[in-house]
């Protein structure tokens, strides 16, 4: 069952923070900051989150966790909230590490024959890069294992291109994954839990982009990208698979409280991307968008995560 959080509780919104999502997660932290006051919660307060985090958060009831990648989305803040007993919205620990890296997040879905995985493969720090991706077809997309919003992330055309990619990605993680790109569409797909705890799809959310692929300027840029939600790119067969197999996704690798899975489709049928446990809350943001068609407006979007703080235990 989910909490039910009392309005004159403490919450700290936790956003900022010191990953390269910084400017993002600032964004969602306002946002959300923002609905907890509508909602009557007038000791919420934001928390720029900074290595002196555990004597800011002395005296807090509840932690609204609106950070994005290292630190905020890797179990590092989770495992601290723990230690300080303050409950906190979200995926636990667990949860958090194994989703921020899109390798090991392969890994675990991996042992579910229904979650169809791209072709892929992991180049380590020192690793041949041209040897390792002999096996894979061109187009590549070259992502760093542990990081979000698209940063470092390039599209391959074609083999003198790899090494440049390579370099790119590794700014950011000594690790790199490099799968085939699906020369399909993007579609995004949120989970949250209902007021038993049981976890249940959003809409689906198509994104049609101006640019050759959904990267960081597509995502965070107005005008850019165009929603389509509900999709309308995939049979209604197809659209419940999608829901079907980010909900089995989100429950393999232990998440709770909210998520959202990315899909490439091409040709009808869908390849898993990623799991995001803490997805963005901004103005452009996916999951208020795929919420608000469902009649979930932000403010009660703001609650439902708010009120799961009991289920990353």
């Amino acid at each position: 069952m989910q909490y039910i959080v009392q309005k004159e509780a403490k919450i700290a919104v936790l956003c900022g923070g010191m990953s390269s999502e910084r400017e993002v997660s600032l964004r969602s932290g306002k946002n959300v900051h923002a609905a907890l006051q509508r909602l009557g919660y007038k000791n919420a307060q934001i928390v720029d989150v900074t290595p002196d985090i555990m004597d800011d958060l002395k005296g807090f009831d509840y932690a609204y966790n609106t950070l994005h990648g290292k630190y905020g989305e890797d179990g590092c803040i989770q495992g601290i909230l723990e230690i300080l007993k303050i409950p906190y919205t979200g995926c636990g620990v667990m949860a958090s590490a194994i989703c921020m890296n899109k390798e090991y997040t392969k890994r675990i879905l991996s042992t579910v024959k229904e979650i169809p995985l791209i072709k892929s493969v992991f180049v380590k720090k020192g690793e041949d890069v041209k040897k390792a991706v002999e096996g894979l077809k061109y187009p590549l997309i070259t992502k760093p294992v542990s990081e979000g919003s698209s940063f470092g992330m390039t599209k391959v055309n074609k083999p003198e291109e790899l090494e440049q990619a390579y370099n790119e990605a590794v700014k950011f993680n000594d690790d790199v994954l490099i799968e085939e790109f699906i020369d399909g569409f993007f579609v995004t797909v949120g989970v949250l839990h209902d007021e038993n705890g049981k976890a249940f799809a959003t809409e689906i959310l198509e994104i049609r982009t101006k640019t050759e692929w959904y990267d960081f300027d597509a995502k965070y840029t107005k005008g850019l990208s165009e929603f389509v939600v509900p999709a309308t790119g995939l049979s209604k067969a197809a659209t419940e698979k999608v829901k079907s197999i980010a909900v089995k996704a989100h429950e393999t690798a232990g998440c709770s409280g909210v998520s959202r899975v990315d899909f490439m489709i091409k040709d009808d049928e869908p390849y898993f991307l990623e799991i995001n446990t803490n997805p963005g809350m901004t103005d452009t943001s996916d999951l208020p968008a795929q919420a608000k068609v469902m009649g979930i407006d932000y403010d009660t979007l703001v609650l439902m995560i708010l009120n799961s703080v009991g289920l990353n235990k």
